[in-house]
């Protein structure tokens, strides 16, 4: 059983995808998403599963993903919106090194729009984006080590916030860097 290096975490438009590629290649790691996982083992997207199948069956699908991916996967691991509604997946985080990224509505409105293919944002998305925050952000807040607000900051900037919270700078490559140009002053 292999641990993930880092566990990101967070609501739609937080920059989990992009932080987490950006975060793997800093501390020399794989990237892994859980959502994507999911599209290539069912062979079509989210929303189609959640049309056809409904979401109890998305959430099944999601619980394995999300179990083999915590077992196997060494590198920079993102996981679905949702995945910390069950029970179980929050467990399975405990003590792992997970960052909830958070971000606030209008940042992620003007990451990813709210017209983007979400089932669970269909109808209304700005108040189902609120409504959906209410109930996820204390699990989210339960288990994480970190919570960094992704509002304001360039990508760079979070994987650097990262780094600093998990202590991940001399894994990244960027302690040895730092001394020489505090040498250099």
């Amino acid at each position: 059983m292999t641990s993930p290096a880092v566990v990101l975490i967070g609501p739609p438009g937080a920059g989990k995808s992009t932080v987490g590629a950006l975060l793997a290649e800093r501390l020399g790691v794989g990237y892994r998403d859980t959502d994507a996982d999911i599209v290539a083992t069912a062979g079509r997207p989210i929303a189609e599963i959640f049309i056809d199948e409904g979401e109890p069956h998305f959430r099944e699908l999601e619980r394995a993903a999300v179990r083999d991916a915590l077992d196997s996967h060494p590198g920079v691991l993102s996981l679905g919106g949702g995945a910390i509604l069950d029970d179980g997946t929050r467990k399975l985080l405990t003590g792992l090194p997970v960052i909830f990224l958070d971000v606030q509505l209008a940042d992620a409105v003007k990451r990813v729009g709210l017209d983007a293919p979400r089932p669970l944002l269909a109808v209304n998305p700005r108040k189902q984006w609120r409504e959906l925050m209410e109930r996820r952000r204390p699990l989210y807040t339960e288990v994480a080590r970190a919570v960094i607000d992704t509002g304001e900051r360039s990508p760079g900037q979070v994987v650097d916030t990262i780094l600093d919270a998990l202590e991940l700078r001399q894994a990244a490559g960027d302690a040895p860097q730092a001394a020489n140009r505090e040498e250099q002053a």
